[in-house]
């Protein structure tokens, strides 16, 4: 197969794949630093938690300054000093006159800042800025290594037929819900799920899942964070409860003895190691908060068992322990330690440790331990401690905590182990040896598809889609788990993989046989146990053939898809805040405006597609907007055109032998003559200096004062020298001398004026001088 397959619909319940590295990180970059390093964001996370959960952040500190506050906003009749919490967050919501926050401090922010800084500023800060680093280091910690499904939380119940077994895996979004699937194996075609799950409600997430068969009993054990259970399965596949532990210091790991049936071996964060059966309750055999060979920060802790009964396994981060339950406390073996004994490198940490002395009779030496890092594979053997059988380089990009042993596919063939990383990648290796010759990697580790590899199967997808897609698949892998198919002409091997948003994944592997794995290997390594085995590799992906797609795994994975986008996402982490004094203090209601138009558009933005017409609606056909109308032809534009053509001399005659259409507003006019006889036979009604009223428009003005035939130089200048001042009459003469006279405009001895100018000079005598008084002094004017 090219890449696994969806076996089940996905989970209804939003998944939220977590906190990111950028979530935690400083964004800002130090100058000057030849090293990068991670910084914490402190600042901003504490004011997310303040935004957030401020109840929980100033609750304390509000009952202590309740009897200062008034949240109402009526007056204080109380001697005691009280502040409006009203009006002191109408100061705080934004009254910034300068634009700038602390551009203007009220007596009420001044008040407050004196009273309440020193209490707001260090017993928030330091409290919570402490309380609040401590977890980040924790979730930073968390986000490089999850150790919480060390040992998987897949497991497989075979049932009456070689056919039919049940899957045990948690479901929901948080992972809290156990569930039993009955899935038929057959040898041609896919696995075929039969009827709905079971499901058992905990009160936690489940963690790890164990299954176990002793003597004909096979029990099923689970792992949450602060609980344990375990579970008898009878014939009829119905799991009874047998008993529920609480574990107050949480639980790091849970094992199955494979010597007596329904004893279980448990570890908790405080360092104890306890054996716990359903009939006889718990019984601490060990503890020791300290790690086994130096000192590690981790509270994690491993037990397994051994080929002995009574002998268990005890790890840390830093080695690997045997002690005896029945002998003196304290007493014990190093089985192995992150040292240079097993060459490791620096920063080496032992991840997972695992008995492989449980697959049956003619396989592995029952004394076989394997012991994984995050650099390398080791297998252990008890009667030679320290000294590891085997050392392979995984190259697993995450953290391999998860190892799932198969028995024997056939007599004479290696027994195949799969081991997994949280990030989906796993490798199949195949091991050979007996008690009397040491383990051996047969043939070159072969990489098995992860569900990331399946992503060409399923449709091309929007941007937003394809990335829910992408985030789905690329959910990091937490249970392992594997089923043989019954009557296979080739040894072959069904793999389940259970992703952390709760989907399962299933491809079919053809295992390697004894003659085809002597191919492969070549020539034999040295079998010296001290010397590392030499780190193989699988073929390049460009030499092997790439195999296709058939039409029933892409109709399946369209299926899933679909049923995939009808779940809805997760809501965000955080948001910007937007909030109003009003709305808390309950003064004004928000009013929503529901229409048509708006709740379309609400549609489209949660479905995070386009809007489109159908969305809307039937939308009324819009009016075309009027024609403009046909207005008076532009002169300027005209003028312009003909300055370009070079016909600007014709224009100017032309325009001077226009004459004005009768029923339309005159233009203004433009020769320098009909400024000047119009500007004097206005000048005696617009020059009144102690008038305050605006001067007048051009439709305030009369016809026939509008209308004025030229006429000669000494009539006007006549008319000027009457309504003007002394001072000004200079001026005037000068204008009057450098105007041009028209050859075709008689000089004549008298111009009748308008009635209307007449009257305006005759109704203003005494504002003119006369020649017996001195005129009234005046401030200067600018202009005319």
């Amino acid at each position: 197969m090219p890449g696994p397959l969806p076996l089940l619909p996905p989970c209804p319940d939003p998944w939220d794949p977590g906190v990111t590295a950028q979530d935690l990180l400083f964004r800002g970059g130090f100058r000057y630093r030849r090293q990068p390093q991670a910084v914490l964001d402190v600042t901003e996370q504490l004011s997310r938690f303040l935004w957030d959960h401020g109840d929980i952040a100033f609750a304390p500190l509000g009952k202590m300054m309740l009897e200062n506050f008034r949240l109402e906003g009526g007056r204080n009749r109380s001697k005691k000093p009280v502040v409006s919490a009203k009006r002191l967050l109408q100061d705080l919501s934004g009254h910034q006159p300068w634009g700038c926050p602390w551009a203007y401090l009220s007596h009420r922010l001044r008040r407050f800042s004196i009273v309440g800084g020193p209490v707001l500023g260090k017993s928030v800060s330091r409290l919570l800025g402490g309380l609040l680093h401590e977890e980040l280091a924790t979730r930073w910690e968390r986000l490089l290594l999850d150790e919480a499904f060390t040992g998987g939380a897949l497991a497989w119940l075979p049932g009456r037929t070689p056919q039919v077994g049940q899957l045990v895996y948690p479901a929901g979004g948080a992972l809290d819900r156990l569930r039993f699937q009955d899935v038929i194996l057959t040898s041609d075609s896919e696995p075929q799920v039969l009827g709905d799950p079971g499901c058992i409600q905990l009160q936690g997430p489940v963690r790890q899942v164990v299954t176990s068969t002793v003597q004909g009993e096979t029990l099923l054990a689970v792992r949450s964070d602060y609980h344990c259970a375990v579970w008898k399965v009878g014939r009829q596949r119905r799991p009874a409860p047998l008993q529920v532990l609480q574990v107050e210091k949480g639980a790091t790991g849970i094992s199955l003895s494979p010597h007596l049936p329904g004893e279980l071996a448990l570890c908790s964060c405080s360092g104890a190691i306890c054996l716990w059966t359903p009939q006889n309750g718990l019984q601490q055999v060990y503890k020791d908060p300290e790690t086994l060979v130096f000192r590690d920060p981790s509270p994690w802790r491993w037990a397994d068992f051994t080929a002995h009964p009574r002998v268990l396994t005890v790890g840390d981060r830093t080695g690997v322990k045997m002690i005896d339950t029945q002998g003196p406390p304290g007493c014990g073996l190093l089985l192995f330690r992150a040292g240079a004994e097993a060459s490791c490198q620096k920063g080496e940490r032992v991840l997972l440790t695992q008995y492989l002395g449980q697959s049956g009779p003619k396989s592995l030496p029952p004394t076989l331990h394997l012991i994984c890092t995050q650099f390398s594979l080791y297998l252990v053997d008890e009667r030679l401690p320290l000294v590891p059988m085997l050392k392979w380089n995984h190259d697993l990009p995450s953290p391999a905590l998860l190892a799932h042993l198969l028995p024997l596919a056939s007599p004479g063939a290696p027994q195949p182990l799969f081991l997994g990383g949280l990030g989906g990648q796993v490798r199949l290796l195949h091991i050979t040896g007996k008690e009397a010759s040491a383990p051996q990697l047969a043939g070159p580790p072969q990489s098995v598809p992860s569900p990331a590899d399946s992503l060409s199967a399923f449709p091309l997808l929007e941007p937003k889609s394809q990335k829910q897609l992408l985030e789905r698949l690329e959910a990091p892998t937490i249970g392992l788990a594997s089923a043989f198919p019954p009557c296979a002409s080739t040894p072959a091997v069904w793999l389940f993989q259970l992703s952390a948003a709760g989907d399962i994944f299933y491809q079919h592997l053809t295992l390697q046989t004894a003659s085809s794995l002597h191919q492969d290997a070549g020539p034999p390594s040295d079998p010296e146990p001290d010397c590392p085995v030499p780190r193989t590799t699988a073929p390049p992906v460009d030499q092997r053939p790439i195999p296709s797609w058939t039409t029933g795994a892409t109709a399946c994975c369209s299926r899933w898809l679909e049923a995939l986008l009808q779940v809805p996402s997760a809501p965000p982490v955080w948001a910007a805040p937007t909030f109003s004094h009003r709305r808390l203090l309950g003064r004004l209601k928000h009013q929503e405006v529901e229409g048509k138009v708006l709740q379309g558009l609400r549609a489209a933005m949660v479905g995070g597609r386009l809007l489109q017409q159908k969305d809307l609606g039937l939308l009324p056909p819009a009016e075309l907007p009027p024609a403009p109308e046909p207005g008076p032809q532009d002169e300027l534009s005209e003028r312009l055109e003909e300055a370009w053509e070079g016909l600007a001399t014709a224009w100017w005659r032309k325009q001077q032998g226009k004459a004005p259409e009768p029923g339309k507003q005159a233009r203004r006019p433009k020769r320098r003559t009909q400024l000047s006889s119009t500007f004097s036979s206005l000048t005696s009604c617009l020059d009144l200096p102690d008038t305050a009223s605006p001067p007048p428009t051009l439709e305030q003005i009369p016809t026939e004062a509008r209308l004025v035939t030229p006429y000669s130089q000494e009539s006007a200048e006549q008319l000027w020298v009457r309504g003007v001042h002394s001072e000004r009459q200079q001026t005037l003469r000068d204008y009057m001398a450098k105007l041009p006279l028209p050859k075709s405009t008689p000089a004549p001895e008298h111009v009748a004026m308008p009635s209307s100018q007449a009257s305006c000079v005759q109704a203003t005598p005494s504002r003119l001088p006369t020649p017996g008084s001195q005129p009234q002094r005046k401030r200067p004017r600018m202009g005319f």
